[in-house]
């Protein structure tokens, strides 16, 4: 699952890039669940900040996203088919490490799978433990909101917290601060999306 955390923050890297105006020029996930994104093409410091805290962000807004989707079964399932849709297209485009085809294959092939012949209900639940496991991944991953290096498979590479605070004002540590807050409060919109679409949310009581 912690492979699962890195394929979703180094996706959102190149998806905040494409929005930029850049290029997700190739994607490599490591056996030790670190992962490394190559992206270019783009310039300006708020660009530069907007695409390194894409990726500290990206884990929790795919949970939230999963969790508003395993809220209905029929939700989740079309939910599922598009992350195997996604994941294709990441294999086919930017995907460029044997450890990387064989992950992200996997994810393709597990989730359409699933979406195809499992049931809506096997679907929900699929859906729903993905979604846990990437909110959870926010916190025991949260150490990396406050360290100014990334030791990856790669090599030792400016973390992103340091890369926003190089191109912008304040220390490192406020950049993760604010990323943490932006991802518990992703995580409480995904959770109440899920309480009432599902039809959970407890009832409001008289006193």
């Amino acid at each position: 699952m912690v492979l699962l955390s890195t394929y979703v923050h180094e996706v959102a890297h190149g998806v905040a890039a494409l929005l930029v105006g850049g290029r997700f020029d190739l994607l490599m996930i490591h056996a030790d669940g670190s992962g490394v994104a190559s992206i270019s093409g783009y310039s300006g410091p708020l660009a530069v900040a907007f695409v390194a805290g894409a990726g500290l962000v990206g884990p929790a807004v795919g949970g939230a996203a999963l969790l508003t989707l395993a809220s209905r079964p029929r939700l989740a399932r079309v939910g599922l088919g598009v992350f195997a849709a996604l994941s294709v297209v990441a294999l086919i485009a930017v995907v460029r490490n044997i450890f990387g085809w064989g992950f992200v294959g996997l994810v393709a092939v597990g989730c359409g799978v699933t979406a195809w012949r499992g049931t809506a209900r096997v679907a929900q639940a699929v859906v729903a433990f993905l979604g846990v496991q990437l909110a959870l991944s926010v916190f025991s991953r949260a150490d990396y909101l406050f360290t100014q290096v990334a030791s990856t498979a790669s090599g030792r590479h400016p973390s992103d917290v340091a890369r926003m605070a190089e191109a912008l004002w304040f220390p490192y540590w406020f950049w993760g601060g604010l990323c943490a807050v932006l991802s518990v409060a992703a995580l409480a919109v995904g959770y109440r999306l899920f309480l009432g679409l599902s039809g959970t949310m407890p009832a409001d009581r008289e006193t």
